[in-house]
Order: C-alpha cells, then sequence, then structure tokens
C-alpha cells in the first residue's frame, strides 16, 4: 500500500517551469526531505499493525484503537487545504522546519500516551504535519533543482514513501511483540530528530511566493464534472481500502490466528506485493489508464469477498493479501496519471484538492470501518470496503465517459 505515490505522481508530469538555480547542497536538501516523507509514512500507518496492543493497553476496543488512523487523516485534510494560507509570506524552510518538529512532538505524545484522549491529540499533530508537508514537498524539490532533474528528486521523495510503506506495518507487529508498542512508536522520534538537523543545516532559504492555490481555487475544480466524478473514485477507493486496511491485524489474529512471526512476514509479504505491482501496472498506465481505474477496485473487491469466504485458512489468506498489495499499491500512481492527464495546467491545485480527498478518505474509511467491526463483526468492515471500492469502479468509468476519451 503507497498513498503518497499519487501525490507525486500527479506533479511529476506537468512540473511548471523552474526559475531557481540548484542551490549549493540541493541533493543532500532533497535526501533530508526524503528522510522526513519515510518518517512521516511509517508514523501514520504504524498503528495498523498495533491496534491490538494498543487496545489492551488503553483498555479500548480494537475499533476505537483504529480512530488513531482516523483521526490523523481528519487533521492532514485541514492541514492540506489551509497551511498554504495560513503561512502565505513564511519562508518554506521554517514552514517545513515547523511541519517536521510536529513530527517529534507527535511522536513522543503517542508513545507516552496514558489513555485515548493525549493518544488522539499525538495523532492530530501528525495529520497536521502529514498535510501540510505533503502540499509543500513537491514545490520546494522543485525550487531545489534545476527542471531536468525535478524528476529524479521527485524520485527520491517517493523511494522515502514506498520504503516506508513496505516494512513499517512489519516492522511495527514486530517491534510491538518485542519491546511493546510505545517504543515502536518512539522509534520514529529519532528519525524525525534526525531529519529536523538535517534539514536546519542544508535546506536553504525559500521565500514564499504567490502560487494562486487557495482554497477557493482548489475547490473551484470541482465546478469541472469529469474532475468531480474521478475525485468520487478516488474518495470510494480510498475509504473502502482503509476499511479493510486498518483493521487487518485483528482480522489476522483472531480470524486466521497467525502468531506475530507469521502475521509480519504476510505484511511484509503484502508490502513487496505492493513494489511490483507500481512497477507492473504502472508501465501498463499509458495505454489502459481507464481501463486500470476500474478494473483495480474490482479486483480489490473481489479479494474482499474472498476473504470473507477463506479467512479462516492461512494459505488462502496469505495469497489474497498479496494480490490485495499488488492492486491496491497501485491504484494511486493510476490516478495520479488520470489528474495529470485531466489537469495539465493547474497540477498543483489538482494536487492540494487530491491530497484533501484521500485524507478525508482514510478518515472515512478508517473511523465506518471501525464503527462495524465493533457493533456487527470484522465481515461487516470487509462488506463495507468491497462496497465502496464497487463505487470507486463505478465512477472512473463515469470520469471516463465525462472526459470522452477514446483511450480505454
Amino acid at each position: 500500500m503507497d498513498l503518497r505515490t499519487i501525490r507525486m505522481s500527479t506533479i511529476t508530469a506537468s512540473a511548471v517551469p523552474n526559475r531557481d538555480a540548484a542551490a549549493p547542497g540541493a541533493w543532500s536538501a532533497v535526501l533530508a526531505l526524503s528522510l522526513c516523507v519515510a518518517t512521516l509514512i511509517a508514523s501514520e500507518f504504524m498503528p495498523v499493525s498495533l491496534l491490538s496492543p494498543i487496545a489492551a493497553d488503553l483498555h479500548l476496543t480494537e475499533g476505537q484503537a483504529g480512530q488513531a488512523i482516523s483521526v490523523s487523516g481528519a487533521f492532514a485534510v485541514l492541514a492540506s487545504l489551509f497551511s498554504a494560507s495560513l503561512t502565505r509570506g513564511v519562508d518554506r524552510r521554517h514552514v517545513v522546519l515547523g511541519f517536521t518538529a510536529l513530527l517529534v512532538v507527535s511522536g513522543l505524545t503517542v508513545c507516552l500516551a496514558p489513555n485515548q484522549a493525549v493518544l488522539m491529540g499525538g495523532r492530530a499533530l501528525l495529520g497536521i504535519a502529514i498535510g501540510g508537508f505533503w502540499s509543500m514537498s513537491t514545490a520546494i524539490v522543485m525550487r531545489l533543482l534545476p527542471r531536468d532533474l525535478v524528476p529524479q528528486g521527485l524520485a527520491f521523495l517517493n523511494a522515502g514513501n514506498a520504503i516506508a510503506a513496505t516494512v513499517s506495518a512489519p516492522l511495527g507487529s514486530f517491534l510491538g511483540a518485542s519491546v511493546g508498542w510505545r517504543w515502536a512508536f518512539f522509534l520514529v522520534v529519532p528519525l524525525a530528530v534526525v531529519a529536523f538537523v538535517w534539514q536546519w543545516m542544508r535546506l536553504p532559504s525559500l521565500p514564499a511566493r504567490n502560487t494562486g492555490t487557495g482554497v477557493a481555487s482548489v475547490f473551484g475544480l470541482l465546478a469541472r464534472p469529469s474532475v468531480t466524478l474521478g475525485m468520487a473514485g478516488i474518495l470510494m477507493l480510498f475509504a473502502g481500502q482503509f476499511a479493510l486496511f486498518t483493521y487487518l491485524r485483528p482480522f489476522l489474529e483472531g480470524v486466521t490466528h497467525l502468531d506475530i512471526a507469521t502475521l509480519s512476514s504476510m505484511l511484509l509479504a503484502m508490502g513487496l506485493a505492493g513494489v511490483a505491482g507500481t512497477w507492473t501496472i504502472g508501465r501498463l498506465l499509458r495505454t489502459r489508464l481507464f481501463g486500470l481505474l476500474i478494473a483495480i477496485p474490482l479486483a480489490m473487491a473481489a479479494v474482499a469477498v474472498a476473504l470473507m469466504a477463506v479467512g479462516a485458512h492461512a494459505v488462502p489468506t496469505a495469497f489474497l493479501l498479496v494480490a490485495w498489495g499488488f492492486f491496491g499499491t497501485a491504484a494511486p500512481v493510476g490516478w495520479g496519471t488520470w489528474l495529470a492527464r485531466t489537469l495539465p495546467d493547474e497540477a498543483e491545485a489538482g494536487g492540494g484538492l487530491q491530497v484533501a480527498v484521500i485524507q478525508l478518505a482514510i478518515t472515512a474509511g478508517a473511523a465506518s470501518g471501525g464503527f462495524l467491526f465493533d457493533a456487527l463483526g470484522w465481515q461487516a468492515s470487509f462488506g463495507l470496503a468491497a462496497t465502496l471500492l464497487c463505487l470507486s469502479a463505478f465512477f472512473a468509468a463515469l470520469a471516463w465517459r465525462s472526459a470522452g476519451s477514446v483511450q480505454p
């Protein structure tokens, strides 16, 4: 699963001309940003593999513990929409350093949380860091590097993202079993401190610019039917994905009856399958964009339904989760390609809207899935996921028709 790849790919294909010369140590600054990306992603999705011990320690249900993901998503939505406006006129170096400092504070707050309220407060700070950082990181890379090196710079950010997305869940489950969930969360703190110091040393002054991507211009894109339908497809995709993915650990422990070592191995295999899926499907997007945008959520819905049928058996469940990782990680890349083609001259505004939609979907999917998980059982959460994923395919088909594209 690789939620943030979509945010990078939306901008790469339509980057605006870069008027700044490469700053001294620019590549070092890009690597510092990449480390921050990896730490953000690891922090955001660490709870997926730690719901059970968090719930037991804080005397919560697993559905309540799952809200740790939804609350970070909710605050990321707000930050992605309003951070540019609220920091207008502030040097972007200082803004990025501020978001990285929030990441440090968030990690300390979560690992020391004595109750649910403090836990959620720490996750809210993380959401602000995620939304704010991602809304500005691409533009900063575009200013650090000459135009012809921007794609390589964005690739470094994606590398940090992909690595974290692959290892965060299995590493979290392993550390949770070895040293406890609090120490697992504490692991991100020294990484965030290193990222902060590295950025402080290498990130040059980046005076604010008037980019014309305020809240009004971002939401103005929704007046276009093809954009609205596409964003609806994105919303349904990520809501469906997180209605299931958030509750994989309690499912694998309570239904499939896996031990920690096997569970960690299965999550790692799912992450590696996602890397393979991104490479494989990415090569097909140039000629089969809308066909893939329709087929991928349908395949994921089929996996969700199949898990409901054979989830008690370890071997078929393992194969199904590998398929889930293969398709689920590639899906954001497809929607990133769609946005770059749909809004080639307004990619920054479209990217800001997409970040907000994704985080809103994560919040809605994790929250609704958790409610159903507690009230009706895991089958209800998985059934909701399958339904939402089918709706994503439906909206993708409508977006294709609205765009009048001759390409499948």
